[in-house]
């Protein structure tokens, strides 16, 4: 381990500066099959699949927020461009995703077609340039041109899940074509999915207090097409889904800009282009200054690193895609996915996996696994993306009253309970809520894996809290949201224990946390360590905790082979899932690691639990390649970077498959994040940079991250050693 203390500027490095790095283009020089080899682009809150199959340029486009009545998050449609001449030949074709400034560009032999997102205002541009007089024909594809049946196994991409009505719906958009111009909209019934999970959670009583983002929402879209006139509709099939295509044609292009607004209902934070030409100039300058931020880039003669790092940037350059949403990033595919029946093998009897819409996504659209979901915001605190991750802390503040009147009437205290498997109405999931019996208590989830796991949104709270230190800015908005996250476990375990006839704390005057859940895993668990983890972490950061420091038990322990582990609890009943919370007080917590005390009893539970060793793995949200670069382990951080950042089994490479989830795995990714910079760039308690503590000393490497205190430190390593050094305050 080699450990670098910064505290002040000391050294003017020699090596590159932030603002000359640019990430160079990724292009391709052949058509793809189908969607699933498409590439992502995007900005503001909109997200891109753009491919070239059989000669014709396809575009699906999705925003933010696009939740239909069943809380399935729709795409807009697809989009077809077909150019007379076949300009995309062999030999004469290029597709190049340009990340300097977000636009793909795809090029013929007489032909160029740029597109791109505006970063302030919800609109696509193609711009189209031949050198030739050609005819064109650019089609709108819709398969919501028709109310759609949901089919049982269809319903995972919906909050009803296996609970699905026999009358469930996807019903049909409202399309209308124009001269030149088409207008397309989706707009919910009054009653949705959310009426059926108030009532079936016994919360009727209070309905009106809670948040209903569904009913009635409109989303909007309009295509402007100027000098194509309408020709029509046709009915076809694409990837097993029939649709409906709107035509438009062009019989003299030779330059044109056609433009698709959408509107999900939600506030916009910008104002739109004067025109393309300023759209494109103020989103290229974006785009310029957020890969400014921060970087790694691999020394010369760096295969395996470089590889790595060329990942970790097309990876950044997806989340950047939705950097003002106002929701999320899901983690279940984010912006980009694709049609679904490739995204899985087809099955032994040769039909397709999942013969659906492009609508479909497992796990949910309007559904957040706050789990899966954290992995993808982490990493932007190191990157100085500070301002992406306001759409997932703004979510939890929508939904704060939903769970403080949730709270209310189960159990008459106070506090926020959010749990897993949350809806963006803030509510269970009404599948994974389960069934409740009379007597039994109806604010639990009857669910083997989710029941009792309220700690998952403490860990947003904890990013709220760390930009505070990363950043200049004022976050006293999310106080609510912290004090009452932290409120809700001081006074339902006093509760609990009442309830169940004892002391509200125990001799020691601690809380005691039962029944309680390390994460999905050790159930009906004892003082959980990562519960107490995380209560121990939160409050020493928030000054106005309403729970008291001394009320937080003590992390549990235990002894293998003759060693201190940290326990996953005290005692539990069962092992659930193969999650390993024994090391969440490495990360995300920091109670233990590089520079910190005990960091050997870390070390013996990520080398001997048992549990840990068997849950070990690199695939989808799995988090050992961050637990290893935290305790120093390079060798080990080392083969799970290889292992989490190697190419998706689809044509671009950061498009990685389901793992536990969906495609593209937007959580695979933010854990290879995290884990990469954790092998960079740590500190101490105390604040003291360390740097390269897990970093292999063969793979020469450059990076520019930030720190708390509003640092931003750069620092070269070459052969082994590090040669420049740079600390500033932004």
């Amino acid at each position: 381990m080699r450990k670098i203390l910064l505290c002040t500027m000391f050294l003017l490095s020699a090596t590159l500066r932030a603002a000359d790095y640019l990430p160079k283009d990724y292009t391709w020089d052949s058509q793809s099959r189908n969607s699933s080899g498409s590439m992502p682009c995007g900005g503001g809150d909109v997200g891109m699949n753009v491919w070239v199959e059989k000669g014709d340029l396809m575009l699906y486009i999705a925003q933010s927020g696009w939740f239909d009545e069943n809380n399935t998050l729709l795409k807009a449609g697809r989009w077809r461009l077909h150019f007379n001449g076949d300009p995309f030949v062999q030999g004469n074709f290029r597709q190049t995703l340009c990340l300097a400034d977000g636009s793909v560009t795809v090029t013929g032999k007489d032909l160029e077609v740029r597109i791109w997102a505006d970063v302030f205002f919800p609109t696509v541009f193609i711009d189209m340039v031949s050198s030739k007089t050609r005819s064109a024909r650019i089609s709108y594809e819709s398969w919501r041109y028709r109310d759609r049946q949901v089919t049982k196994a269809e319903c995972q991409q919906c909050s009803y899940k296996w609970l699905i009505p026999k009358d469930c719906m996807t019903r049909a958009d409202q399309i209308t074509a124009g001269d030149d111009t088409l207008s397309f909209s989706h707009e919910n019934e009054e009653k949705t999915v959310f009426d059926f999970t108030v009532s079936y959670e016994q919360l009727d009583s209070i309905k009106e207090q809670l948040y209903n983002p569904l009913a009635h929402r409109r989303m909007t879209g309009i295509m402007r097409l100027p000098g194509f006139s309408f020709a029509g509709t046709s009915d076809s099939i694409y990837a097993a889904t029939d649709y409906r295509a709107w035509h438009y044609d062009c019989q003299r292009l030779r330059r044109s800009t056609l433009s698709i607004t959408l509107d999900s209902g939600d506030p916009t934070h910008g104002t739109p282009p004067a025109h393309a030409k300023a759209s494109r100039k103020r989103s290229a300058r974006w785009w310029h200054d957020f890969w400014q931020r921060s970087w790694i880039i691999a020394g010369e003669n760096q295969p395996e690193a470089a590889h790595i790092l060329r990942n970790y940037e097309l990876f950044r350059y997806m989340l950047g895609c939705n950097a003002y949403g106002h929701w999320p990033s899901k983690f279940n595919g984010g912006l980009f996915t694709f049609d679904p029946v490739y995204v899985e093998q087809a099955g032994d009897d040769g039909q397709p996996t999942n013969p659906f819409t492009p609508d479909f996504r497992k796990w949910g659209g309007g559904t957040m696994t706050a789990q899966n979901q954290r992995l993808v915001y982490w990493p932007m605190l190191k990157n100085g993306d500070i301002d992406l991750m306001a759409s997932q802390w703004d979510t939890y503040l929508r939904l704060l009253p939903t769970a403080v009147a949730r709270t209310r009437h189960y159990w008459n205290h106070g506090g926020a309970s959010f749990t897993e498997q949350l809806e963006n109405f803030g509510l269970p999931n009404p599948a994974e809520y389960g069934k409740h019996p009379a007597g039994t208590d109806p604010g639990v989830e009857r669910n083997a894996w989710l029941e009792y796991e309220w700690d998952t949104a403490l860990e947003f709270c904890q990013m709220i809290l760390l930009a505070k230190e990363y950043a200049d800015g004022d976050y006293s908005r999310y106080d609510p949201l912290i004090t009452e996250c932290l409120r809700f476990f001081d006074e339902h375990y006093q509760y609990e224990a009442r309830r169940m006839g004892a002391k509200a704390l125990n001799s020691d005057g601690k809380l005691i946390i039962y029944p309680g859940s390390a994460c999905e895993t050790y159930k009906m668990a004892y003082n959980p360590s990562s519960t107490v983890a995380a209560l121990q972490a939160v409050t020493a950061k928030f000054p106005n905790s309403p729970l008291a420091a001394e009320r937080i038990p003590d992390l549990p322990l235990q002894v293998i082979q003759g060693d201190t582990c940290i326990a996953p609890a005290v005692v539990w009943a069962r092992i659930q899932n193969t999650e390993t919370p024994q090391l969440y007080p490495v990360f995300p917590w920091r109670i233990y690691g590089l520079g910190r005390p005990g960091l050997q009893t870390a070390i013996n539970t990520y080398q001997k639990d048992p549990h840990a060793i068997a849950m070990r793995d690199s695939k989808g949200w799995k988090q050992d390649n961050i637990w290893a670069a935290c305790l120093g382990l390079t060798e080990e951080a080392k083969r799970l970077a290889i292992a989490k950042w190697a190419d998706g089994p689809y044509r671009f490479p950061a498009f990685w498959e389901p793992g536990f989830d969906w495609a593209p795995d937007l959580n695979r990714g933010g854990a290879a994040m995290t884990g990469l910079q954790e092998m960079l760039l740590q500190e101490s308690p105390d604040a003291e940079l360390i740097l390269f503590g897990a970093w292999p000393k063969e793979w020469d490497v450059t990076f520019r991250l930030h720190a708390t205190g509003g640092r931003v430190v750069e620092g070269t390593l070459r052969q082994g050693v590090a040669t420049h050094h740079l600390v500033t305050t932004h």
